[in-house]
């Protein structure tokens, strides 16, 4: 099964959905032979190549500072609806209702594949918190939830969230498909607890409460200082530990601080102390903590896990400390405290300061109690991932046999759907387009291509045939170095020959000096003439020998030089073969793209 994941979050940025997507991939990834792309919002010099399975980024604008970190995407950028196109998801599933529910409708008109949505988070409360204009919270409301019902299956984390979903107008049936934990179940070990609580005032005997998550006031971060409040003043010793960031953590510290309670902050330097007026009690702020060993560790060292929370749809992080025996104090009728008991596997108080106080100073006396609780909750409420999204792939294959036998409910048709429609078909356009200019440009590419090798081919031969010249050239001058030095020592064989004859001869002429001058200077002359005729000799055999030889290289010169000259023609002739063939395919591809 081919799976397409959508959510508007995703590393770097890190939250509850983006995590259930994260674990959603690497589960599906290989399940049964599955393949999962993951379409998100891109973030600028973020690196999506390091997963296991396709993670598509497309375009996203700025809004980082209206949306508390958070980038807005484009629904409609073509390239990253061609590429999950091209994937050919089988189910399409989106954990926003934004833009990622958007492009999940154009995807489906491009595919048919069935629209599967989960509903997180209350999103009216994060538009409530962006703009506080009442008409545009009202319209944005509806629009999110018009997009909902645009999808073929509902999720919901939880039975509170669906009716939350409910009271925004949207209307229709539910399946609750709760989240998991990447928690292993059990305690982590000493070691990595002293590890992870090092250099914090952390006193053995002293009850340490803990709250991990986003530093927003509307998770209840306001109940639990005005509850530790009370505790300070009631003359009981505690630490409460703060794990997270978020646009509302200065206002908590300087609330700490206000309230006279000792106050513990990380810092770049360190941990910072800040002394209050009050003796008992001290509040620490960690900031954020992204490794999940360490989480565990603090899960595993602390007593109580406060989570005041009435917006969160599910509350992750309460099964997350079930996982290490860690039991949690919810507000009753809280999404979060769905499957809780009071003093079973947990603990359930009405949603006042007052409240949690009583609790809190209750339980400190007798933290074996809390570990009682907290081991039934590892028992009764903790869910792996593992084991959620197997559940999810199972209804994921009931939807496909829904699908096949048009048991699917028909969806009504929405002003937006036709909307979907006009850009479905524009990006079909740009898409037959861009893949005709493809299709020239390959074929282009290509002639190109073939040119280019005979052309190479020509050099080829061309540098072999110059080659082959230096070569011959090298060799004719050798030989006319050697035939000259060759002649040169045989005219001075000669030379020293004739004048030896010479010099016998003057000296034979002088011996019969007696005899008549006539005959005397006869022989002398005949003498003469026989030396210069042997020098004249050996003067033109030298030569005769140079020429030879430079007629010799010069043969083979000539000949080179034709062969070279052929090869040449020959690769300009193939080449001129190739051009026209190329020539004669993309003009016809060309005329058919543009019309001309």
């Amino acid at each position: 099964m081919n799976v397409c994941l959508l959510n508007d979050s995703f590393p770097p940025i890190i939250d509850g959905v983006a995590n259930a997507v994260i674990n959603y991939a690497g589960i599906l990834e290989g399940m049964d032979g599955n393949k999962v792309a993951v379409g998100t919002p891109g973030y600028p010099d973020a690196q999506y190549g390091g997963y296991p399975y396709a993670v598509v980024p497309y375009k996203s604008y700025d809004t980082t500072k209206l949306i508390n970190g958070y980038r807005a995407g484009d629904p409609f950028e073509m390239q990253a609806i061609n590429v999950l196109k091209d994937f050919a998801p089988d189910i399409i599933h989106s954990h926003c209702p934004a833009a990622s529910t958007v492009m999940a409708r154009i995807l489906r008109k491009e595919t048919d594949a069935p629209i599967v949505f989960t509903y997180h988070t209350k999103f009216d409360v994060d538009i409530a918190a962006a703009t506080k204009s009442k008409l545009l919270r009202k319209e944005s409301v509806h629009a999110l939830v018009s997009n909902i019902n645009a999808c073929d299956e509902i999720w919901t984390v939880s039975r509170g969230a669906g009716e939350n979903l409910r009271s925004l107008g949207w209307e229709g049936e539910f399946v609750v498909m709760s989240n998991g934990v990447d928690f292993a179940k059990g305690r982590a070990d000493d070691e990595s607890v002293r590890n992870a609580v090092a250099g914090y005032d952390l006193p053995e005997g002293v009850p340490m409460f803990l709250f991990v998550g986003r530093m927003m006031k509307y998770k209840g971060l306001p109940l639990i200082l005005d509850a530790v409040k009370m505790l300070s003043e009631s003359g009981t010793d505690y630490r409460m530990v703060f794990i997270g960031s978020g646009k509302d953590a200065d206002e908590m510290k300087a609330t700490v601080k206000a309230y006279g309670i000792t106050l513990y902050e990380k810092t770049e330097q360190g941990t910072e102390r800040t002394d209050g007026s009050l003796p008992d009690g001290a509040v620490i702020f960690t900031g954020p903590v992204y490794d999940r060993n360490e989480l565990r560790a603090w899960n595993t060292r602390a007593d109580l896990f406060l989570f005041p929370s009435t917006y969160d749809t599910n509350g992750i992080v309460v099964r997350e400390a079930a996982a290490c025996g860690l039991a949690s104090v919810l507000i009753e009728g809280s999404c979060a405290a769905e499957g809780i008991t009071d003093r079973q596997n947990g603990y359930i108080i009405e949603e006042t300061p007052e409240a949690m106080f009583r609790l809190l100073r209750d339980v400190a006396p007798d933290l074996a109690d809390t570990g009682r609780v907290g081991q039934n909750a590892m028992d009764e409420i903790y869910i792996s991932w593992e084991d959620s999204v197997k559940t999810a792939y199972a209804r994921y294959e009931e939807i496909l046999r829904m699908k096949a036998d048009g048991e699917l409910e028909a969806r009504r048709k929405a002003v937006s759907d036709r909307f979907l429609d006009a850009a479905a078909g524009l990006i079909d356009a740009f898409s037959a387009v861009e893949k005709s200019r493809d299709r020239l440009f390959d074929s282009f590419r290509e002639n190109m291509y073939g040119m280019k090798e005979n052309f190479s081919e020509a050099e080829r031969r061309v540098a072999m045939s110059t080659e082959n010249m230096k070569s011959m050239l090298r060799r004719f001058e050798k030989n006319v170095r050697e035939e000259t030095i060759k002649a040169w020592e045989k005219q001075n064989e000669l030379r020293k020959a004739a004048a030896g004859a010479v010099k016998n001869a003057a000296k034979k002429s002088a011996g019969t000096v007696k005899k008549t001058a006539v005959t005397g200077a006869k022989k002398t002359a005949g003498a003469a003439k026989t030396g210069v005729g042997a020098v004249k000799k050996a003067s033109v055999k030298s030569a005769g020998a140079v020429a030879k030889a430079a007629k010799k290289t010069a043969g083979a010169v000539t000949k080179a030089s034709v062969k070279s000259a052929g090869a040449v023609a020959k690769a300009a002739k193939a080449t001129g073969r190739t051009a026209k063939k190329a020539a004669k395919k993309v003009l016809p591809a060309s005329e058919k793209t543009t019309g001309e």
